[in-house]
């Protein structure tokens, strides 16, 4: 997800993609964090939101199990820094 991009992708196009009766998941990268959502069709057609931030991510339409290490491999994440007290 790009800053330019992400509420596009989260909005507009992700309601002309749920139209798709085909399409089982759709998948968000955050480019800056290391995390995937994937929001998943379930039964009758509600979208089910799962989020992994830990080692690994996974795919279930195409039985894919990815690390984030691969995933992430070549980029360059912000880091965050806590202003908590």
């Amino acid at each position: 997800l790009s800053d330019s991009t992400e509420a596009f992708d989260r909005g507009d196009k992700f309601n002309d993609y749920q139209t798709l009766e085909s399409l089982q998941e759709y998948v968000l990268v955050n480019s800056k964090h290391q995390r995937v959502e994937t929001f998943r069709r379930g039964e009758e057609g509600l979208w089910i939101l799962q989020t992994y931030q830990q080692e690994s991510f996974s795919l279930q339409s195409i039985n894919l199990t990815a690390s984030f290490q691969d995933l992430y491999e070549d980029v360059t994440l912000e880091t965050v820094n806590d202003t908590r007290e």
